[in-house]
């Protein structure tokens, strides 16, 4: 597998192919796979990635809960408290489900309210790998979406290629590579044979064209 030393310089070369925006450019990863069949249960990726150096651009969290973990969300500031009456607006609408679905990156709620979130946003949530994460009545609810807020979501998508986001170009190589470092690690562990199953490496920003490096 390739080194942070050599990810470092994968990702400068990434950054050089690609011209100066007048936005920060996002930079993604992908990884490409090999020996395996995407159809098969040797390919379900679906990993929550917490990355050493956030991005600047944080994940946005949403809670579904009600009482002091309500309170204590809304104080931890997360970009969305929901109440559980709320949920029925969602159950006859699935176009206003499926916005809500991509609106956040995590969705967090009270571990008594997961069979009615299954039930109304299941089909929204489900297919994106956003099924919320269960908080128990007495869990440090800021804690976790502080911790969200620095994350993002690794999928195989059922294809021979994994993508993710980990970062914008103001971030140094260093802190990038890193960061690839931890996807990477993420998803070889699902893999059957680790980082054996991994072809390449790439690094590409928004606009920029990917720099590719084999792994040995």
């Amino acid at each position: 597998m390739l080194s942070n030393q050599q990810l470092a310089e994968l990702v400068k070369k990434g950054k050089d192919q690609s011209e100066e925006r007048k936005f920060p450019q996002s930079v993604d990863v992908v990884l490409r796979l090999k020996d395996l069949d995407p159809k098969k249960t040797d390919l379900n990726i679906n990993e929550t990635v917490f990355l050493p150096h956030p991005t600047p651009k944080q994940a946005r969290v949403c809670f579904i809960g009600t009482g002091d973990l309500a309170v204590r969300a809304k104080a931890a500031k997360a970009d969305l408290v929901m109440d559980p009456s709320q949920l029925e607006n969602y159950g006859g609408s699935k176009k206003d489900a499926k916005k809500l679905a991509r609106s956040y990156d995590f969705f967090l709620a009270d571990t008594a309210l997961m069979p009615r979130i299954g039930k109304v946003l299941g089909q929204s949530l489900g297919p994106k790998g956003k099924i919320p994460t269960p908080v128990p009545p007495n869990a440090p609810v800021e804690a976790m979406i502080q911790r969200m807020r620095t994350a993002v979501r690794v999928r195989s998508r059922g294809s021979l290629g994994v993508m993710a986001k980990v970062g914008d170009a103001s971030l140094t190589e260093a802190h990038l590579a890193e960061n690839i470092q931890a996807v990477v690690q993420a998803v070889t562990k699902k893999l059957p044979n680790g980082d054996r199953n991994v072809r390449t490496i790439m690094v590409k920003t928004t606009m920029g064209k990917p720099a590719k490096q084999a792994v040995d």
